[in-house]
């Protein structure tokens, strides 16, 4: 019942970037795909790709709702949609 109710809740969203080589990421909910090239989370405010080279996932901790990324980071995009099949198609273009 507790489970229920924080994922009812939304969490509060949050970026930290530093130097380009590492993102902690909170209010995510879920980890769709990762490689050395691209992460896709999904949170609350919609699906996050993080882009980039030499990506790691060093930390995820869904129940708290914690990624932290390193590597040479480029880019940060959202997509509201959250429609996984329809996002990560547009992803694989």
């Amino acid at each position: 019942m507790q489970r229920e109710t924080q994922k009812a809740q939304k969490r509060p969203q949050n970026l930290l970037l530093e130097d380009r080589g590492r993102l902690l990421v909170s209010g995510v909910t879920d980890v769709d795909s990762f490689d050395e090239g691209a992460v896709l989370l999904f949170t609350d405010l919609g699906a996050l790709v993080i882009r980039g080279q030499e990506l790691h996932i060093d930390r995820i901790d869904l129940e708290v709702g914690e990624v932290a990324v390193t590597g040479c980071i480029t880019a940060l995009i959202y997509d509201e949609s959250r429609v996984k099949g329809g996002f990560l198609a547009r992803l694989l273009r």
